[in-house]
């Protein structure tokens, strides 16, 4: 055996360029499958400690004014393992040298301690000392975008009343992780803080003495959600309780939720169709390189190795360069997972990150990979190994070629001897030339399934804020307002138009089937804040029944025409049931919609608004927001350029990168394939090539030959890697859609073009490589070379 391991390091010596191209298609696909998994388990173990050491709340709910008596009746409730009552209230703030208008959502604290359930991870400063009521905790992401330090100031509308805060300390919660402000669709750091301050000084401002407007709930480990919100809404009911819902449904937990889930779905998805493609390769590519060893392998015999003695030689010439793939690739795909957590971790404002040690996937990885390439050589080894040594050491008969037309129709009347030679190479071995051009497809699918997702969220954006949502700015209330606020709106300075939005917290039903919605409504004249469906035209609302989205439509599994059961919670808090008149498209969220008259007929109420959404004039923004902080009836205002540029930061951070990760592990492979096929093919025409220099071809004739064929098969290939890549983006497009958001699948024309153009690319790259080879043929190894 010692004879064939020199044999073994002598092969790899000589087939070092090709073994390092295989060894790289094994790497990213390991990398990617480690990247996702370990990144994602990370992130999952990191919310997991984070939610448990601060005491994340299980249920909350908001109410009106209820007494602190009532608190130790939720505590008796079964399953409740601990109660805290709290003042929650939104207000505007004044923030020194920052023109915007920005929202504070202030939470009160108990005089002495920490609070029971999501206490503060103290990243600076200290808690407010008892009796100050001027003194105020804020959150790390505000605090950061105005440069504030524990001492910085700030003011605030209390209650329709202008006090100045100090800062005194800067902390995080489980609580907000992901902290999203009035009428915004993304977080906005620099307009929207949360503000932790004196239970006392929150009370006195409004009139909570005793009283307390949010209440969360600890629950034992086998308590039934369901039933302890059943009974909460009873004892808050009489005091303006709104719907209770558990973490499934707090902002925060869902948003989180929802960027892990997109997370775990791109590692269910891409990773795999990575792997499976690479393994497919390294099976096709070991499996030729081995059929070129068939005249050693008869030789091995011819001396007295046994079959299993030379198979498990190649095994091993297997096995070493799947290990070097799975050192480059465990290493890679550690490193971008230890990145990827980083950012994410920045991005969600963890106090800390726990990164998982995760041994099983690397098994995973390396098993999937070996065991490809093991039976990519084994099938090769199997026919050439039974093979007498007499038989193994004569060059296989070579391919019999029929006329297909007649003589004067022959090809080679038409196209020059170059490419009939070339298109009879071709047609000779077929199942050859299927595979290649089968490796070539899979490389240009991959890299459009790396590619797409930023055409898709392109279009996301465009239809979500520049067709549906063109309002400049949405202003929303503490609490609902009479229809004639919308004209109040119109007159300040600025405004150019504006328009009423209402929404209405519900439950909706099918069957057993629920989800906690927003039933929203507009006029039927809607121009800013318009509704678009599939085919991003503009939707009107029907005056009877409701219209759902089709999202919410495939989860209740309700169609037009069903009737729905709505909880409304809000106002009398009835059950009505309603008929589906509507499916339309809604990318974020899911949510119920009616026509504004026939949602006030619904809530038995005078038509109102939550709402209301403006232009504005460009020169005249300052003016209206400085009118906004004057109304102490506005909780917030979102903008719809601060929203867009919020948005983008996101995708950049949790989408884009990715996207762009896995895009130049995607190009690796695709290299890797394409250098691989044309080695081979140099390695099999070898013989061939060198006979038609002895023959009188030129360098550049020979060459030609061969290129013609690698480049005709890359070229044929595309448009199947089209189809696999447009297949590849629908499936993962499919996996990451979810409640909080979708997005329509679109791949752009350049996202076609760059793809094939990377393939392309690294089939020129291989072309200069075989060119070199054949520019070193020694003619006296030629005339040595053995029919």
């Amino acid at each position: 055996m010692a004879v064939l391991d020199t044999k073994l390091f002598r092969d790899l010596s000589r087939l070092w360029a090709q073994s390092l191209a295989i060894a790289l298609v094994v790497a990213g696909g390991v990398s990617t499958v480690v990247l996702a998994v370990g990144s994602l388990r990370s992130l999952e173990q990191t919310r997991i400690a984070y939610y448990e050491r601060y005491e994340f709340a299980d249920v909350f709910a908001l109410v009106r004014r209820a007494p602190k008596t009532l608190l130790d009746q939720i505590g008796e409730i079964p399953g409740v393992a601990a109660v805290e009552g709290r003042i929650m209230k939104l207000a505007l703030l004044d923030i020194p040298q920052f023109r915007e208008p920005a929202t504070g959502q202030f939470i009160s604290l108990p005089e002495t301690g920490q609070p029971t359930l999501n206490r503060l991870y103290m990243r600076m400063g200290r808690m407010p000392e008892p009796g100050r009521g001027d003194e105020v905790v804020v959150s790390e992401g505000f605090a950061k975008a105005h440069a504030f330090t524990p001492g910085s100031h700030f003011a605030a509308i209390l209650n329709g009343h202008k006090r100045d805060l100090a800062i005194v300390g800067i902390a995080l919660s489980p609580e907000f992780i992901y902290a999203i402000g009035p009428g915004d669709r993304m977080p906005d750091e620099r307009r929207f803080a949360i503000v932790w301050m004196s239970e006392k000084a929150l009370a006195r401002t409004y009139d909570l003495d005793g009283a307390f407007s949010s209440v969360n709930l600890k629950l034992l480990r086998d308590a039934s959600e369901r039933g302890v919100i059943r009974r909460l809404d009873a004892l808050l009911d009489r005091y303006g309780g709104q719907a209770a819902y558990g973490r499934k449904d707090q902002t925060s937990h869902a948003f989180l939720d929802h960027g892990l889930d997109m997370l775990r779905n791109m590692s269910m998805t891409l990773p795999p169709i990575f792997l499976a493609v690479a393994a497919f390769l390294i099976n096709v590519t070991l499996s030729r390189i081995i059929a070129l060893e068939r005249e050693q392998i008869g030789l091995l015999k011819a001396l007295g190795y046994r079959n299993s003695a030379v198979a498990w030689h190649y095994i091993k010439f297997v096995i070493v360069i799947v290990a070097i793939g799975l050192v480059i690739g465990s290493v890679a795909g550690m490193w971008l997972g230890t990145w990827v957590t980083g950012l994410y971790g920045d991005f969600y404002r963890f106090p800390f990150l726990v990164f998982a040690q995760s041994p099983d996937v690397y098994v995973a990885a390396a098993a999937l990979s070996l065991g490809a390439a093991i039976i990519g050589a084994v099938r090769a080894l199997r026919d050439v190994v039974r093979l007498p040594p007499a038989v193994a050491m004569q060059r296989p008969a070579p391919p019999r070629f029929r006329r297909l037309l007649p003589a004067t129709f022959a090809i080679r009347n038409v196209l020059s001897q170059p490419v009939v030679m070339m298109a009879r190479n071709i047609t000779g071995h077929p199942i050859r030339a299927v595979f290649t051009m089968a490796g070539m497809s899979l490389a240009t699918g991959i890299l459009i399934a790396s590619l797409f997702l930023n055409g898709t969220m392109d279009a996301l954006i465009d239809v979500t804020y520049f067709m549906s949502d063109r309002q400049d700015a949405t202003v929303s209330f503490v609490e609902r307002r009479p229809l004639n606020v919308v004209n109040q709106i119109a007159r300040l300075p600025g405004v150019l138009a504006a328009e009423p939005y209402r929404e209405v917290p519900a439950r909706i039903r099918n069957g057993h089937i629920e989800r906690r919605v927003m039933i929203s409504s507009r006029p039927d004249d809607a121009d800013l804040s318009r509704i678009i469906d599939t085919d991003f035209n503009p939707v009107v609302l029907p005056e009877t029944g409701v219209a759902i989205s089709s999202w919410l439509a495939q989860i209740l599994g309700a169609k037009v025409g069903d009737f729905v059961e709505i909880d409304l919670l809000e106002g009398q808090r009835r059950t009505v049931s309603l008929p589906v008149t509507a499916l339309v498209e809604d990318y974020f969220g899911i949510q119920g919609m009616m026509d504004s008259d026939a949602l006030a007929r619904l809530m038995r109420e005078a038509p109102a608004v939550n709402s209301v959404s403006v232009s504005l004039d460009a020169n005249e923004r300052e003016r209206f927001y400085d009118a906004i902080k004057r109304l102490p009836t506005v909780s917030g205002m979102a903008l719809q350029r601060v929203s867009l540029a919020s948005f983008r930061e996101a995708l950049a951070v949790l989408v884009t990168m990715m996207a762009n990760i896995y895009t130049g592990l995607a190009a690796v492979i695709a290299f890797g394939v394409v250098y691989n096929s044309a080695r081979i093919s140099l390695s099999e025409r070898v013989r061939e090539l060198a006979s038609l220099r002895v023959l009188g071809f030129t360098t550049r004739e020979v060459l030609r030959i061969l290129l013609l064929e690698l480049a005709l098969l890359t070229l044929i290939a595309q448009p199947a890697g089209w189809v696999v890549g447009y297949a590849l983006a629908w499936t993962l497009k499919t996996k990451m859609a979810g409640e909080l958001m979708r997005a329509p699948l679109v791949v752009e024309q350049s996202t076609y073009v760059f793809a094939s153009a990377m393939v392309i690319a690294a089939a020129l790259f291989s072309a200069l490589v075989v060119r070199e080879r054949v520019n070193r043929l020694d003619l006296v190894e030629v005339l040595k070379t053995r029919d």
